[in-house]
């Protein structure tokens, strides 16, 4: 016999899957509208982004992947300066707008003018807002509404997707 638990995990299982089904169509043509933002100079192949690149670095700006929480040295970065985009160097955070999110990734509740592009992001099934280097287009994190004043916003970056210049 089968427990309510159980019967209710198989409802919602059978419910999701139709779901889950399309989100391959709503990702539909997703690497090429990425390929087709930002500057022209900075699309390169996939061979030059990867002599570019670290391999964690490429798998996050190119891949969109995610890296560990608490993995990045930039996470406890305090100094004055310039967050860039560690794929083109483009500016994209003042380190006045960063602040302790406790996620595990560097956060900042701004970011700087023409520094980001924002998208639509279904690949946890829910819809998130994913932001990447306008230049580039290299993916560097999310964006949620649970940050602090004055913006309420929370720009959630993976670490190996930046560099920092000091001031």
């Amino acid at each position: 016999m089968m427990s309510r638990r159980t019967a209710l995990l198989e409802l919602l299982r059978g419910a999701a899957a139709p779901l889950v089904a399309l989100v391959p169509f709503l990702d539909a043509g997703r690497a090429e509208a990425a390929a087709k933002a930002g500057d022209p100079s900075w699309q390169l192949s996939e061979a030059e982004w990867k002599k570019r690149l670290s391999p964690a670095a490429f798998q996050v700006l190119r891949r969109e992947g995610t890296e560990r929480p608490f993995s990045s040295p930039l996470n406890k970065e305090k100094r004055p300066g310039t967050f860039v985009c560690a794929g083109c160097r483009l500016p994209l955070f003042s380190s006045k707008a960063k602040f302790e999110s406790g996620t595990g990734w560097p956060s900042f509740w701004q970011p700087l003018p023409n520094g980001v592009a924002t998208k639509r992001d279904f690949k946890l099934i829910v819809p998130r807002t994913e932001y990447h280097c306008r230049r580039c287009g290299g993916h560097q994190g999310h964006v949620f509404d649970d940050g602090p004043r004055p913006t309420g916003k929370r720009y959630c970056n993976n670490g190996v997707a930046l560099a920092f210049d000091p001031d």
